[in-house]
């Protein structure tokens, strides 16, 4: 009796091991941050269910100044969805079927992966599920781009030393940034683009400056250009970074490492020059040091797409942990 006990818990122990070792065997997912795979036949693609995936997911970016889609999609056909496709990082998996529903698994063929099924008996429960669940699995695939990101930033780090003992926070960010100005309570730190830059802003600001009144938005606008007068100046005379007016701000409320958060996103140009591009500011409330800690990413990158140096300006931001 007690060998056969001593057999089964060993044999529990190696299955068990067993998936375990399969899980950890998961091939590594391919592809660009920002890229989704469509799997779906031709007929659907060029219809009316095509229209609203592409609606959904390749709608433009908010605060961008020029329209660049959420996710550049790649179709394919149901029957070429094997092999290196099921590498691919985020896949959206649309059929005609018998059976409707909705599912969203992760690392099912790689990791990290997401691989969303919809399935239908019509075209009309087709654009139904896909307008119910866009937007939990755009949130999903955006988490995921995020996550993957920011460990590909970890792979070669820049010494955050000065952001600790300024702020009492850590940030990651790439090497390729170089620190370009270091004041008491400021740091502008930047790399360079073969056709511009792009930027990270840290300050702080005492609590009373963002809630002296209900207008929030108002007063983080008001601070980031007193601040870009200050510090973000061109190369002519009066030339300084404000806010764009033209295009009124986008403003979420989220939690960075566990605080209240207040997310900006718009547009800057330098007065007086014609320099300009989309900025994000995170203003973090701080209440255990009486502040609201800023975090600015800014691209100057003309002509060129910027979707994508906004999201790893976004990555370096996200990934801030307080001391």
């Amino acid at each position: 009796m007690k060998k056969l006990a001593l057999f089964f818990a060993f044999s529990v122990l190696f299955l068990s091991c067993k998936e375990e070792k399969d899980d950890s065997l998961l091939k590594e997912s391919s592809g660009r941050i920002n890229h989704l795979s469509v799997i779906i036949d031709n007929q659907l693609w060029n219809g009316e269910v095509g229209d609203s995936i592409r609606s959904k997911f390749a709608a433009p970016v908010d605060g961008l100044p020029t329209e660049e889609p959420l996710f550049t999609i790649k179709q394919y056909i149901p029957k070429l969805f094997e092999g290196f496709m099921t590498n691919s990082r985020n896949i959206l998996v649309i059929t005609k079927s018998e059976e409707s529903g909705f599912e969203l698994k992760e690392n099912e063929f790689a990791k990290p992966q997401n691989v969303a099924y919809i399935s239908g008996q019509t075209v009309e429960e087709l654009l139904f599920l896909i307008e119910e669940n866009a937007d939990e699995i755009i949130k999903k695939y955006k988490k995921t781009d995020i996550i993957e990101n920011q460990r590909r930033i970890s792979m070669s780090l820049l010494d955050d030393t000065k952001i600790q003992k300024k702020f009492n926070v850590k940030l990651k960010l790439p090497t390729a940034y170089k620190y370009i100005i270091e004041e008491d309570k400021f740091l502008w730190i930047r790399k360079e683009l073969p056709s511009g830059n792009n930027s990270v802003l840290i300050y702080e600001v005492p609590l009373k400056q963002f809630e002296k009144d209900s207008n929030v938005v108002s007063n983080i606008i008001r601070v980031r250009d007193s601040i870009g007068e200050k510090h973000i100046q061109g190369t002519l005379p009066n030339t300084f970074m404000i806010t764009e007016e033209a295009y009124a701000p986008y403003l979420f409320f989220i939690k960075l490492d566990g605080k209240k958060t207040y997310e900006t996103k718009g547009n800057w140009f330098l007065k007086n020059d014609y320099m300009a591009g989309p900025f994000i500011n995170y203003a973090i409330k701080d209440e255990k040091n009486n502040r609201y800690l800023v975090l600015e990413g800014f691209c100057y990158n003309p002509s060129q797409s910027k979707r994508d140096l906004m999201h790893e300006l976004e990555s370096i931001i996200r990934s801030v942990k307080f001391l």
